[in-house]
């Protein structure tokens, strides 16, 4: 009897997402802060999905991994060309600072590129799915509702139900 097409579908999604993992963990111990340049940065991750303009001259990349992988990451370049920040965002902590009124601009700086969007056009409201991990073997979803003006009504974390990478 031959296994089922789904399960090795499913079988194959679980190994990208480890080597993924694996490969970002490989590459953020070769960088250290204060020393690496952006350069190196890039070598390592590849072109950002954005770079955002910080006060005085500082540059932070964002390295998206939706939707497959379960990690944003924020690496923020001085004025001096040198990596002075890593931050992985899709922690708790950082969804904690998403709050009433905010704009989605606001949100995707903080929280990088979602996962998935979905529209409700009766509800004029959209909602932006970021995918992460809360410990082995736990999936979770963090949701952000905007209304027609683009900013946030509410928002919140749940355990995921697969229905994708």
């Amino acid at each position: 009897m031959s296994t089922p097409h789904w399960i090795k579908s499913l079988g194959a999604a679980a190994l990208a997402l480890l080597a993924l993992a694996g490969c970002d963990d490989q590459r953020i111990r070769e960088l250290e802060e204060g020393v690496s340049t952006e350069s190196q940065v890039r070598e390592r991750f590849g072109e950002p999905d954005r770079v955002w303009p910080e006060d005085g001259g500082a540059r932070t990349l964002e390295y998206n991994r939706q939707p497959a992988g379960r990690r944003n990451y924020m690496i923020t370049i001085g004025t001096d060309g040198r990596m002075s920040a890593l931050v992985q965002v899709l922690a708790p902590h950082h969804f904690a600072r998403v709050r009433p009124g905010m704009h989605e601009d606001e949100v995707r700086r903080l929280l990088g590129r979602p996962a998935k969007r979905t529209t409700y056009d009766l509800k004029q409201q959209t909602e932006w799915d970021w995918y992460w991990s809360d410990g082995p073997g736990r999936e979770m979803v963090f949701t952000v509702v905007f209304d027609a003006a683009g900013q946030v009504l509410r928002s919140g974390s749940s355990e995921r139900l697969h229905d994708g990478p």
